[in-house]
């Protein structure tokens, strides 16, 4: 009754699809960000040949890694909406469901969309991939870990970081960070930088909106520096809530990286 021509997936899926709603579920959102960079790994969630044909039935299946094993979790499509708005994800298309229905079958999952107001990042890479995370404190971090990042992304691992404070979550800050927020890591690149190199990791932020406004943001001088072919190829110059930072930066304003491995 929302939409009369819905579409659960629109040429393809993207992290550009999801825009976080009214619950606080950024730490599944991160997680499911990272799983549309893997196409293989979704479709062990969201199960093909699904979606709104003639022979609709009204309801969808996914499916959750939880003690060892693929879970089934069938749906019908009614989803949250008042007052002309969304509460659950919405997606940046307004025809296009694939997000809101993923996030429906997970509250399923864990019992209800209240269940879904605060949790783990780590837990949703793993009930997403069935795989194995770690996770590594920004404050005090490994000493290599600009070859972490950049071994895990190369690998194409299922990456997320997160920001302190739980006292002030969902506040962001001058520089544009959330405070007690998790985020997407959706690459980690070296590059040339004026004389020399530089590593830089790029982050998507669930709301669909709300950047860095510090070095190597959008508008940053720091650009100006890097060869045109490599800045036109990295740099997406929208407020879609992605951008790119130093891995000094990343440091700083962020406590926890968490890197999941699976193979599908």
């Amino acid at each position: 009754e929302l939409q009369r021509n819905p579409y659960l997936i629109m040429d393809g899926v993207s992290r550009f699809d999801i825009m976080q709603g009214e619950i606080g579920n950024c730490w599944m959102l991160s997680a499911l960000g990272s799983l549309t960079l893997q196409k293989q790994f979704l479709e062990n969630v969201l199960p093909k040949d699904q979606g709104f044909q003639d022979d609709y039935a009204g309801i969808f299946h996914f499916r959750f890694w939880q003690c060892g094993d693929w879970v089934d979790v069938v749906i019908d499509d009614r989803l949250p909406f008042l007052d002309g708005r969304y509460l659950s994800v919405h997606p940046r298309t307004s025809n296009e469901f694939w997000p809101s229905l993923l996030e429906k079958a997970y509250a399923k999952l864990r019992g209800s969309y209240q269940s879904l107001h605060g949790g783990y990042l780590s837990d949703a890479l793993v009930d997403l991939t069935g795989g194995v995370q770690v996770q590594f404190s920004l404050k005090d971090p490994p000493p290599d870990l600009e070859e972490i990042l950049k071994a895990a992304d190369k690998s194409r691992c299922l990456m997320g970081c997160s920001t302190s404070g739980q006292l002030t979550r969902n506040i962001e800050l001058r520089n544009g960070i959330v405070q007690g927020h998790a985020y997407t890591v959706t690459g980690a690149v070296k590059i040339r930088y004026k004389n020399g190199w530089k590593h830089i990791i790029r982050i998507w932020n669930p709301w669909g909106h709300g950047e860095w406004k510090g070095p190597w943001s959008d508008d940053s001088p720091q650009w100006d520096h890097v060869e045109p072919k490599c800045r036109e190829a990295l740099l997406r110059n929208k407020d879609d809530g992605e951008f790119w930072m130093s891995c000094e930066n990343f440091q700083e304003q962020f406590s926890w990286l968490y890197i999941c491995n699976s193979t599908p």
